[in-house]
């Protein structure tokens, strides 16, 4: 059993954010017991909700002057497990922090506190005829701070890059309650180091970012979105190769597969698709209106010519969501198939796709184990899903070792471990995969800059070496 917060710092925490802001009753703290992935399920010791970088900052103070480490969580949508509480921590909570700050029509520019859900931020620049690109699925749930913690990408980061590419300035809370400033527009990029764009991606173990600058986008002029229906993944895959080696530019080109299909056929996002469909494609071209029904043609041309069953075209904005809305929508779906879910996120270049599908699949067979595949297919990015139950302990051992065999896979196809969710707790142990002992150092070195007593985030992203995470381990030979 998690072991309460001695009263006095729970008293402490209270004079800062308010009694009703501090959430220390066991009940409660079971809806932070895990993220998205809920093969891991780890109870905090308490949740602290703060509404202010002056909050955040004196109840980091407090906990980290007590040794006690800090877990920083924004929606907790997230799929590695990156915002799970470690045995003794305590969740410091973005809920309260959801205020879009400014934003600025002319420079492009928003400030928003790490709260703000991403969809949020799209709705209320849209008006100037802004938005922002990056758009995970989650994107009408997940915040801003949980997007800068694991440099979140979505379908359209096939063009339009990830969350780093956007986000020009930050101000973080650091060990110890340390309030800094990193980047900014109108700070000159070439006499300051890019701590910005070192700390995008740190998934929560540097410190909390608390205010975002971001760099906003014209709405585009026009779209056209196109769904194609497969008999086979691999004839959807063969569709992508052909597409993207012909020189067209898709916005978003994505895959789901038959069980994809089915589940999400079966709930409440039902999309029409045909049941007995293999596999669909999305493909997505946007920009100025010349030339898009041209590529439209092409794309649905090189469909055909790859067997699909049938091509439609989103005729109206309506249409379009519904044409996604399968994609959109596969993650809340899968617990038609199962009550757990171990999400993968391997990258492998796009070539291999084929024959690493095909080596999940055998994966699957040989494991007794259910796999439905969605993914990024323009950029070989890869979300199977290990669907069980977690109850079954056999099973969730065979889970463990299918995952690991699937991250293998692709490494050894020349790909890497995550694309867009993280390392977090779930992939830790396969950093070292891909890479050697130097550079895990490296990030080690990293972390203790920013966390010298490794409070922030601990027990993510960096191996264990000896029994004790690498960051830990190195600082106790450096003391030594």
């Amino acid at each position: 059993m998690t072991r309460p917060l001695p009263s006095a710092v729970v008293s402490d925490l209270s004079e800062i954010v308010g009694r009703r802001h501090v959430i220390t009753d066991p009940d409660r703290l079971l809806v932070y017991e895990s993220d998205g992935l809920t093969a891991y399920r780890i109870p905090p010791r308490a949740v602290v909700l703060p509404a202010s970088t002056e909050e955040i900052s004196a109840v980091v103070e407090v906990l980290h002057r007590k040794g006690v480490a800090v877990i920083p969580r924004g929606a907790g949508t997230g799929l590695s497990g990156g915002a799970l509480s470690t045995p003794g921590g305590v969740i410091v909570g973005m809920a309260r922090m959801n205020r879009i700050l400014t934003i600025d029509p002319e420079n492009r520019i928003a400030r928003a506190q790490p709260g703000v859900i991403n969809a949020h931020l799209t709705e209320a620049t849209s008006p100037y005829g802004l938005y922002y690109p990056p758009d995970p699925s989650s994107q009408s749930a997940c915040t801003l701070g949980g997007n800068v913690a694991e440099n979140s990408g979505g379908p359209h980061c096939l063009k339009y890059g990830v969350t780093a590419r956007y986000v020009t300035g930050l101000t973080v809370v650091l060990a110890g309650g340390r309030v800094m400033q990193l980047g900014g527009v109108g700070r000159d990029p070439y006499t300051t180091l890019d701590l910005v764009g070192l700390f995008v991606g740190s998934e929560g173990c540097f410190g909390i970012a608390t205010e975002i600058e971001i760099r906003l986008l014209p709405i585009t002029e026009g779209v056209r979105t196109l769904l194609g229906i497969f008999e086979s993944v691999e004839s959807a895959g063969r569709a992508v190769t052909k597409i993207i080696a012909s020189g067209l530019m898709p916005a978003a080109v994505e895959i789901v597969d038959g069980p994809t299909i089915q589940a999400v056929e079966a709930s409440v996002f039902a999309a029409g698709y045909p049941l007995e469909a293999g596999a669909a494609l999305v493909i997505e071209f946007d920009g100025t209106e010349a030339g898009l029904d041209l590529d439209a043609d092409r794309a649905e041309g090189y469909c055909l010519e790859e067997g699909a069953i049938e091509v439609q075209r989103a005729t109206d904005p309506e249409h379009r969501t519904k044409l996604w809305r399968a994609r959109k929508k596969a993650f809340g779906a899968m617990g038609r198939i199962a009550p757990d879910l171990l999400v993968q996120d391997a990258t492998v270049p796009r070539t291999k796709l084929p024959e690493v599908l095909a080596g999940i699949d055998d994966i699957g067979s040989r494991y007794g184990l259910k796999i439905a595949n969605v993914f990024h297919a323009g950029d070989g990015n890869l979300h199977p899903n290990i669907l069980f139950d977690r109850q079954n302990q056999k099973e969730l051992e065979l889970v463990e070792r299918a995952s690991k065999e699937i991250m293998q896979l692709c490494v050894d196809a020349g790909g890497t471990i995550t694309g867009e969710h993280g390392v977090g707790l779930d992939k830790r142990e396969y950093m070292t995969l891909v890479y050697g002992p130097a550079e895990l150092q490296a990030m080690a070195a990293a972390k203790q800059v920013f966390d010298p007593a490794s409070l922030f985030n601990p027990g993510k992203v960096l191996p264990e070496v000896e029994g004790a995470e690498l960051g830990v381990a190195m600082k106790a030979s450096t003391v030594s």
